[in-house]
Parts: structure tokens; sequence; C-alpha cells
């Protein structure tokens, strides 16, 4: 390291620690949440196949299919991390969400040492909408951060995982991530 520099060779390894073990937290973290929150955790809905996720038509309350709501939400987010906002990025969540103060506490991380995610995108492989009531989406989700920049430097792409979302509509704030569970990706 050179006063206050980090090499590409130690940068790019520990980036993608910080991302893929935040990512693997988040899920984890969250699984109580989600099992309050949803009357029937007892079997986890089946994951189709990702060569033969057909896309999701059904939409939530208000008109937005959910692919839609889920690529807006992705959007937000990334828009959050490449400018540094936290604050921005804790209103994409409800306010009792685990996830959310994880992915506010690594952003707050990042600022603390002066570095910045420059590029962030999502990938969606699969989405299944296990429900959707009045004001609570509930989507299966098989993705991966697709492309991720810090600091000028590309990382590695992530790992493909499947999460269960509840997203809850938040008024003029969109739909805000009240949980994520991780799943087995078949």
């Amino acid at each position: 390291m050179l006063a206050g520099r980090m090499s590409t060779r130690v940068l790019v390894p520990l980036l993608t620690a910080v991302l893929l073990g935040a990512l693997c937290g988040v899920g984890v973290a969250c699984g109580a949440a989600l099992l309050a929150d949803d009357p029937r955790p007892s079997e986890p809905p089946p994951t189709p196949p990702v060569a033969q996720s057909p896309p999701a038509t059904t939409g939530p309350p208000g008109g937005s299919a959910p692919r839609e709501v889920l690529r807006a939400w992705d959007e937000a987010r990334a828009v959050a991390w490449t400018s540094g906002d936290t604050a921005a990025l804790g209103r994409l969540y409800t306010a009792r969400s685990v996830a959310g103060r994880r992915d506010v506490a690594m952003l707050e991380a990042w600022n603390d040492r002066g570095r910045r995610v420059t590029e962030m995108s999502t990938q969606v492989l699969a989405l299944e909408v296990v429900s959707s009531d009045r004001g609570r989406l509930v989507l299966e989700v098989t993705d991966r951060l697709a492309r991720v920049a810090a600091g000028g430097t590309e990382l590695p792409a992530d790992r493909v995982s499947t999460r269960c979302l509840v997203l809850r509509a938040g008024g003029d704030a969109g739909w805000r991530v009240a949980s994520v569970v991780s799943r087995p990706t078949r």
C-alpha cells in the first residue's frame, strides 16, 4: 500500500469479500423477519429452473408488474450506493427491516473508509410471485450482482442466489423491502 492508496491486488479481493459477505448476511439475518411476517413459513415455495422461468405477469395492486417493481427497486438501490446516499438507501426498506439496517451499515462503512461503488447492476434470472395482496408483495427472486465497480476497479461478478423478498407498498416512496430470506439456488 502506498500512502492512502490500495493496490488492485488487495482492493479487488477485499471489496469482493465485503460485498459477498454482506449479501449472505442480509439473507441470513432476515430469516426471522420473514417467518414472523409470513403465515405459511413451514414450506418454501418450489423454485422453477432458471432457464424455464417465465416472466411474471400478475401484478401487485396499483398496476405495476412485479418485474417492474423489482427493477425500479434495484435501480434505486444502485443509485443510492453509487452516490453514497445512506438516507436514500434507508428509504428503500421498511423501518423494521433487518436487511435495510445491514445494507445502510455496509454503505456507511464504505463511506467512512472513503470508498465508493461507482457502478452496480443486478441481473434477474428468475422471478416468481409467491403472493400479491393489497400493499404486500412476496417474490422469490434468483439473481446476481452482474456488474460492480469501485474506485475504477471492476469487481468479479456475484454468485447466483435465490431469495424470498417481502415488499410493502410505501405510498409516495414506492415499494419498500421488509425482509429478505435466502433460499437454496437450484
